[in-house]
């Protein structure tokens, strides 16, 4: 009996079988628990069982294309792969709420800045990922348990047969499930659902050639059809915004305010304001309290490239670092040619988010980065430099620069897993709802706020304040829908589809001293700052690709974007993901009729931006602009 046991240990087919089982297994685990993938009836509930048994079986199968003096070495290579990408996935959707894309891969450079970030993102449990690689390797080196892995071709040939057998099987469903599953390439969620983890990363990879390949074919006549659209959009905004010219010549402060959604101005915890600062300044200033950021994976770097160029982010990675070479007409190069010094201030590496290159193709004068600055274990935290100290090494360099000056701050101490390391800076005391993450969020938002405080006295201080108009805006939601539960405590009301868009808010304030300012209620979002910025220093800007508006033109059309294809209007709240249509003003959902324009003009302007960066688009900008010229 012993001897039977033995030498079925030493099958090669017996041992494939049990890896098999092993990948299946734990893969079918990660999908009903990690990720979120709200399984609606049976049909879908059969085709995450059978999504990863095509692709394991299809890469598994790979090894035996080896020698078999290697075939061992190089099915344990695939398994480890197939298993790290596995586990990326869900440490990348613990954060995120979202799957890693291949782009997303070439910011390898920022992971290892994530510090405290990673290892908050690690739970115990995880070990489930690895046990079974370890089980595999004591397996294949024990004296006694070698298996060769020898197969004949036939057999081979019958496991490539079943992974194709599942792959159409699974294809089919998720056709009869999602019709036109294939081309609704910002729809991550459901294509993990529908095709599995690793189908979803082949098709990815496919996608990601696709449009790499899209510059190679692009032409001038793209650009044409773009700026047909986008100037007949701007058209039906009509002239002017009342308050064009209105900031001329004054210097321009961009804050971008980490993680910061809306919901935190004018709330309390425990009795106490988290943002008493911001709260007094948008009393005094012009207040956007319908405004939502449109990022997408690229997250605070997709605020940056939205706001200085009016175009969105990709639906796949970050324009950061898979176009930083492209040619571009942002706010920085546009305000340089009216005399203005355009700089950032960021107390992180330079190479993070690809920022020292991208700066250069966006028109910054220089990069005041971490090199910059004294960063210390005592002033700083998480990702570097606090904010307080960021503020505070950052005015000397401020003061220094040629005026009028167009200078980007952007914070950081208010970034997951928000973490203080100095009691002192805890100026309110957590939430209590047991999700950690939610509880400490209001402590760094508290801390953020004190560090605007401070920064705003100094400019006072330093003679600066008078002159310079200030943009502080939120760039992207600091709590995902993972911590639902925790916020529905917090909100105290269920978080529907309808809720999670509307925490997609995030604050706009923009501070004029001298000029009276109102909460302003129009929809609009990040898309529309470069416009708006651009028209209250009186500069005009005709013939360009900018898919936002003046959030001061009184007949603008009141609505915003999303990266994954939802809308908000003053009217209707479209739920992409879902596909469900909302009554803005009541919540409750209606016929899908009445949000079909807006989701078909949706597909249409993200498919434009996304033309213009995979085309680099812009490149041909001179030669429309003669063409035009000659035209009339």
């Amino acid at each position: 009996m012993l001897n039977q046991k033995q030498n079925l240990l030493n099958k090669g087919w017996f041992f494939f079988a049990i890896a098999a089982l092993f990948l299946w297994a734990k893969t079918y685990y990660a999908l009903q628990s990690a990720f979120t993938l709200n399984i609606e009836n049976w049909i879908q509930q059969f085709i995450l069982v059978i999504t990863p048994i095509s692709s394991l079986l299809f890469f598994l199968g790979l090894s035996f294309f080896f020698s078999p003096k290697r075939r061992n070495k190089a099915f344990m290579t695939i398994y480890f792969l197939m298993s790290f990408a596995l586990y990326a996935n869900v440490v990348y959707f613990r954060f995120f709420n979202d799957y890693i894309t291949l782009p997303v891969l070439m910011q390898y450079k920022n992971f290892g800045d994530l510090g405290g970030s990673a290892k908050a993102l690690i739970h115990p449990m995880d070990i489930l990922y690895w046990v079974d690689i370890v089980i595999l390797i004591t397996w294949l080196v024990a004296k006694k348990v070698r298996p060769k892995m020898e197969f004949r071709r036939r057999t081979v040939a019958m496991i490539f047969a079943a992974s194709l057998g599942f792959a159409a099987v699974n294809i089919s469903l998720a056709e009869m499930e999602r019709p036109q599953l294939l081309v609704r390439t910002f729809d991550r969620a459901k294509l993990v659902k529908l095709l599995g983890i690793y189908n979803y990363h082949i098709y990815d990879t496919v996608m990601t050639a696709k449009t790499s390949s899209h510059r190679v074919m692009a032409d001038s006549n793209e650009l044409t059809e773009v700026l047909n659209y986008v100037n007949s959009q701007q058209g039906k905004m009509g002239a002017k915004g009342k308050y064009f010219g209105k900031a001329e010549g004054k210097n321009v402060v961009l804050v971008s305010l980490e993680s910061t959604q809306n919901f935190v101005i004018d709330r309390k915890l425990n009795g106490q304001e988290i943002t008493p600062f911001l709260n007094d300044l948008k009393d005094d200033s012009f207040y956007f309290s319908n405004f939502y950021h449109n990022t997408g994976q690229g997250k605070t770097s997709d605020s940056e490239f939205i706001i200085d160029n009016s175009m969105y982010g990709l639906p796949r990675g970050a324009v950061f670092t898979t176009n930083a070479g492209n040619e571009y007409n942002a706010t920085p190069e546009i305000v340089k040619d009216h005399g203005y010094t355009p700089v950032s201030f960021h107390g992180n590496n330079a190479s993070f988010w690809n920022r020292d290159i991208m700066y250069q193709s966006l028109g910054y004068d220089h990069y005041f980065s971490k090199k910059e600055y004294n960063v210390t274990d005592e002033n700083s935290v998480n990702y570097g430099l606090k904010d307080i100290p960021f503020f505070e090494q950052s005015m000397p360099k401020l003061k220094g620069l040629d005026k009028p000056y167009y200078a980007k701050f952007i914070t950081m101490t208010n970034h997951y897993p928000y973490i203080l390391n100095n009691e002192k800076n805890k100026m309110i005391e957590p939430a209590n709802t047991g999700d950690g993450s939610v509880d400490r969020y209001f402590q760094t938002m508290r801390y953020q706020d004190e560090s605007i405080k401070k920064f705003f006295q100094m400019m006072k201080e330093q003679g600066e304040y008078k002159d310079t108009i200030f943009v502080l805006y939120g760039d992207h939601y600091g709590i995902s829908e993972n911590h639902n539960r925790a916020m529905s405590e917090i909100l105290g009301k269920e978080i529907r589809p309808f809720e999670h868009i509307q925490l997609q808010k995030v604050p706009l304030i923009i501070h004029v001293p001298g000029m009276e300012g109102k909460e302003m209620d129009t929809v609009g979002g990040q898309i529309d700052l470069k416009p708006t910025i651009l028209n209250l220093l009186g500069i005009e800007q005709e013939n360009d690709v900018q898919f936002g508006t003046d959030l001061f033109k009184e007949n603008r059309e009141d609505m915003t974007i999303f990266r994954d294809g939802s809308v908000v209007t003053d009217k209707y709240v479209y739920a992409a993901e879902k596909d469900i249509c909302y009554d803005k003003e009541t919540g409750e959902e209606i016929d899908a009729k009445s949000c079909a324009p807006l989701k078909e003009k949706a597909e249409t302007e993200l498919g434009f931006s996304d033309e213009v960066v995979y085309g680099d688009l812009l490149r041909f900008m001179d030669s429309e602009q003669e063409e035009n010229k000659q035209s009339e």
